[in-house]
């Protein structure tokens, strides 16, 4: 009875699920997808205690003691996560989480191994090869994850590890797990060493993949992360015989590959060369000859800008990574207000992979309630930059370099970026001279054109805000 019941949730599950991913493909929708998929979620959690109290071989007040004890930990630790992360550090978190996704597929599969081992011929070889790509996809997640976390966080640094015949490493990783499979379906009585050996190689070669890419690919990285989380816990899903657990590491799966897919585009990057982990800068001299100095800068004050905004009749504003981390969108959100009240034509330009996580300046707009309709893409507003009298560019760096476009040796040579430059005045909002997170010096600061408004971002847009 309790089975049939939690497999009716399942389904109901599933559904909202899917309608959750829906929603959160527009803005408009968002606060809507993600009430559905926390609705989803508490079912799913629901239906899931339904069945561990049937199959439990305890007595039922055990089995519950042990599921609500497990349940508290982890609403704790979440809840305390969730309320003290600053929005800049989501990318890290994010990270980390696809971590335990990861370790906890590869826990699963040493688990279902040994408990199928203990009923000689239980499983077959079908549910050996789920326990050995299992724990190879969670494996490699798991390490591969850490590492993201560690150079997103600072705590590891961004530029790529560029190993001798990093590629013939990869592919020989693969082969000799495939290697170690034939071992493990060949003789299934001594399976825990190639399983054993595999994992090793797993670990080693996620580490590996991670640590090759450079920082200002990161945001790339996250995302297909997230893909190989989504199909570590499909592949547990098919361990434990949970359909559920299928479906959904399906949908995060080739959700997160998809947009993978659509941010490659974007950069102009292989998507093939992201799966294996080789693509970004190789480090070599001739990549970071270009971090030096490049010519005088010219600085602005505050009140110049805002002199200089009183006589603009279009503007347009590239945020970055560095306007979340002055927590500037509120007072942008200000100043475009003032701007559009005096009659002048205000829009946003927003890079695929501004800030270093899909979405991230999107979310910190909508936070500050900008307009969506004013919050456009890159493909949507490039081409009306050369028609645009100033462009404020509000803690960007490396997705308004020209040199992605114009100088082949850069590390970040053919990533489409925003070309504020075109329009006739630039304005660069910035601490100081240093490079952005690839890097990379950015020749937009020094010309004629462009001027630089030096100071912590969200006291300088305040400062141009009363000026006007």
């Amino acid at each position: 009875m309790l089975t049939s019941l939690a497999q009716a949730v399942y389904v109901v599950a599933a559904v909202l699920f899917v309608l959750s991913l829906a929603g959160l493909a527009k803005q408009t929708s968002a606060r809507r997808g993600v009430t559905l998929g926390m609705i989803g979620m508490a079912l799913a959690l629901g239906a899931t205690v339904l069945l561990a109290v049937e199959q439990s071989q305890r007595p039922v007040g055990v089995t519950l003691a042990l599921i609500v004890a497990v349940l508290l930990v982890g609403a704790l630790v979440g809840s305390w996560r969730a309320r003290s992360v600053e929005m800049t550090q989501m990318p890290e978190l994010i990270a980390i989480l696809h971590s335990f996704v990861g370790l906890a597929a590869v826990a699963v599969g040493y688990n279902s191994y040994l408990t199928e081992r203990a009923h000689e011929g239980a499983g077959g070889a079908v549910h050996l090869v789920e326990v050995f790509l299992g724990v190879l996809i969670g494996a490699v997640t798991f390490t591969g994850s850490v590492v993201a976390f560690l150079k997103l966080s600072g705590r590891m640094k961004s530029a790529p590890l560029t190993l001798p015949g990093r590629n013939r490493l990869n592919l020989g990783a693969l082969v000799a797990s495939f290697a170690l499979l034939a071992w493990f379906l060949a003789d299934p009585a001594t399976g825990i060493v190639p399983l054993l050996l595999m994992t090793v190689i797993a670990l080693a070669l996620g580490l590996h993949l991670v640590a090759a890419i450079g920082g200002g690919d990161m945001p790339v990285v996250v995302s297909m992360l997230n893909s190989y989380s989504g199909w570590a816990a499909a592949a547990a899903g098919f361990m434990l015989g949970n359909d559920l657990l299928i479906v959904t590491g399906a949908l995060v799966g080739s959700s997160g590959a998809i947009l993978s897919y659509i941010m490659c585009k974007a950069m102009n990057r292989s998507f093939v060369s992201v799966i294996l982990g080789g693509f970004g800068s190789d480090g070599s001299p001739a990549a970071t000859a270009s971090s030096g100095e490049q010519g005088e800068h010219r600085e602005m004050l505050a009140e110049q800008v805002a002199d200089l905004l009183r006589t603009a009749k279009t503007v347009v504003i590239t945020p970055g990574y560095g306007m979340a981390v002055a927590k500037a969108q509120y007072p942008v959100a200000e100043l475009v207000s003032r701007l559009r009240g005096r009659g002048v034509q205000v829009r946003f330009g927003v890079h695929p992979v501004a800030g270093r996580l899909p979405g991230h300046m999107n979310v910190l707009l909508a936070e500050a309630k900008v307009p969506y309709d004013i919050v456009l893409e890159m493909d949507e507003i490039n081409d009306d930059l050369a028609d645009t009298d100033v462009v404020l560019v509000i803690g960007a760096n490396d997705t308004v370099n020209p040199a992605a476009l114009e100088d082949p040796a850069s590390p970040i040579a053919g990533m489409p970026v925003l070309t504020v430059w075109e329009a006739k005045q630039v304005v660069v909002f910035k601490r100081s001279m240093a490079t952005g997170y690839a890097g990379v010096q950015n020749p937009l600061f020094f010309r004629e054109n462009t001027a630089m408004l030096f100071g912590d971002a969200k006291e300088q847009v305040e400062k141009i805000v009363q000026a006007l």
